[in-house]
């Protein structure tokens, strides 16, 4: 064990310049922000051992995973990104070896969700409970479970974003990825953005002045202008959750969850939502129609109505 040279000196000081450029070699944001988070817990972590993260050993990370409790998937997405850490270190010069090369993950299925989705009489108690709250509140609320939007993508719009589109209100949003695309607009969502905005026509389902008024602007913004920051935006929506009566974890995911379920069991098609939701795996919206939890189409009735 390599002790710090001095116990105020900590890991994130120390290999902070290494890190930061480890960081910016991921080019999507959110993963950036991930596994930065989990590499400054790991560091946190050697530092209670007085261990110097270039000179951990697997022992270290073995005992570092034993102190999590969470989900599978958080797991195995802490040892991911540490492993990455050293595998830059080392292709950098600044390490030997990579120490978490061999250290077990647990196995993650990709067709499964650990997501909390809302059923369709939560999903109503919700939007209830956000129209109760605000108008920001309720207009965020609507777009999220209406469209199936990430967070990301929600507080990311800009006023300039909604558009028209072949009779079509729409709201163009960035995708990860970088790329830009249409997300429709069905009518209550228009209606809740254009009363959130405070520029709705008699028939409420307009929000096109605003939108020329204020172009670099936000659509969802603070009362003093600034954009909405994310981490506040789902603290409102834990908020709403437990105003509705709604239990277990609730996150903005759990309303893209939700619309996702909600529209295959309305019968939407696979391929259409995941153009709609912007998968680019097809895997990845087949687990929505895993997590329904629907036996009615299990091919057992298929071929026993073929046998009959």
């Amino acid at each position: 064990m390599d002790i710090l040279s001095h116990s105020l000196v900590t890991n994130a000081q120390r290999h902070g310049s290494l890190a930061g450029a480890w960081a910016l070699s991921f080019d999507k944001a959110n993963t950036r922000r991930a596994y930065t988070r989990d590499l400054w817990s790991y560091f946190s972590f050697l530092d209670g051992g007085a261990v110097d993260a270039l000179s951990a050993e697997r022992k270290h990370i073995d005992l570092w995973r034993e102190s999590f409790d969470g989900a599978s998937t958080t797991v195995a997405r802490r040892l991911a990104a540490v492993s990455s850490f050293y595998s830059y270190a080392v292709s950098e010069g600044a390490a030997a070896t990579n120490p978490a090369r061999n250290v077990t993950r647990p196995r993650v299925d990709a067709d499964h969700s650990m997501t909390r989705g809302l059923s369709k009489d939560e999903a109503s108690a919700f939007l209830a409970a956000a129209r109760d709250d605000s108008p920001r509140s309720y207009a965020l609320a609507a777009l999220l479970l209406f469209t199936g939007v990430r967070i990301s993508e929600a507080l990311g719009a800009n006023l300039s974003d909604l558009e028209h589109d072949s009779g079509h209100r729409v709201l163009v949003v960035t995708r990860k990825g970088g790329t830009r695309a249409k997300v429709a607009l069905p009518a209550q969502v228009v209606a809740a953005l254009g009363e959130y905005l405070g520029r709705a026509t008699a028939s409420g389902t307009e929000v096109d002045t605003v939108a020329s008024a204020f172009t670099d602007s936000r659509l969802f913004r603070t009362a003093t202008g600034k954009p909405w920051a994310q981490s506040e935006a789902f603290r409102t929506v834990q908020r709403l959750a437990r105003a509705a009566g709604v239990e277990g974890r609730v996150s903005p995911h759990s309303l893209r969850h939700t619309h996702a379920t909600l529209a295959l069991d309305a019968g939407a098609a696979l391929h259409d939502l995941q153009d709609s939701m912007g998968h680019a795996d097809p895997r990845t919206t087949r687990r929505y129609d895993r997590a329904r939890g629907r036996l009615e189409k299990s091919s057992a009735y298929t071929v026993a109505g073929a046998l009959a």
